[in-house]
């Protein structure tokens, strides 16, 4: 009896439910149909998450400050998207029930998963998933039968939707227990502070691999021509990306809008590159 009630207990706590989670799951499917160069999968994720928004917070303020944490910069493999969003509807419950959840947590949760699981992803489904479906269903189609295209579709399709399916579920159940356990240890200062590393740490790589700015500048002749961009690389590799982001993210401090950004970045660039300063 006394397990019966503890069961029963915690199923009245939860204002979750299966069918807010299967909210979720529908409403991620259009993911990517917002993406942009500015914050990429921001406004999918946003969207995603309004169901859970409308069911937790009821003052209208609440919702506006949920709806503005989920539209900050996000990129990932679309195909794990739900697991992100199963494990921050678990923190947006602690917050609705708690109104003092560092609700900067949950920035750098998504911050901190959004790049592991995007190599993971990328791996798993376009890199190896989808190449072995396109080549069963093209020998297929190479034979004379159209069925090859259904195949490839069924093949690549079928264990996604089952990823992003279960995804959120596990998601959700993975958030609650890992929070709970967080909360009674007292660990969520600790845990706050390791995510924003890792946030921090998954942006460095992202500006290290995104960003390409580079000088062709020289100096010397023949044999004694040193090369301005190897200089640079010797005090540190990236060190133009790092600047020129600090730069444009100095400016987004200033209020300035995205599309005077790009239209300045643009300008710049092809100035910088007719005089020679930046190449290829």
């Amino acid at each position: 009896m006394m397990k019966t009630s503890n069961v029963m207990q915690e199923t009245k706590t939860s204002v979750i439910t299966k069918k807010d989670l299967r909210k979720v799951f529908w409403k991620s499917l259009p993911f990517e149909i917002s993406w942009n160069y500015v914050r990429q999968d921001h406004l999918g994720f946003a969207y995603s998450m309004t169901p859970i928004i409308e069911k937790l917070y009821k003052n209208e303020e609440d919702r506006a400050e949920a709806l503005e944490r989920h539209i900050e910069f996000f990129n990932i493999t679309v195909y794990f998207s739900t697991l992100v969003l199963g494990i921050i509807t678990a923190m947006e419950e602690k917050r609705a029930e708690n109104p003092d959840f560092d609700t900067q947590s949950i920035s750098n949760i998504k911050a901190s998963l959004m790049g592991p699981l995007s190599g993971i992803g990328d791996s798993i489904f376009l890199g190896t998933l989808r190449i072995i479906a396109a080549g069963i269903g093209a020998s297929i189609c190479m034979s004379g039968n159209p069925i090859g295209a259904v195949v490839f579709l069924l093949l690549y399709n079928v264990p996604a939707f089952l990823v992003r399916y279960f995804g959120v579920m596990k998601g959700y159940e993975l958030g609650t227990s890992l929070l709970e356990k967080i909360q009674k240890s007292g660990l969520m200062d600790k845990v706050t502070n390791l995510t924003g590393i890792v946030g921090l740490m998954t942006i460095g790589s992202m500006i290290a691999t995104m960003v390409s700015v580079k000088v062709p500048l020289t100096f010397g002749t023949g044999d004694g021509v040193t090369k301005l961009q190897g200089i640079l690389d010797s005090i540190m590799p990236c060190l133009l990306p790092v600047c020129v982001t600090a730069i444009i993210y100095w400016i987004l401090g200033k209020n300035v809008k995205t599309t005077w950004l790009l239209v300045g970045i643009i300008v710049v660039s092809i100035l910088l590159a007719w005089m020679g300063i930046l190449g290829a």
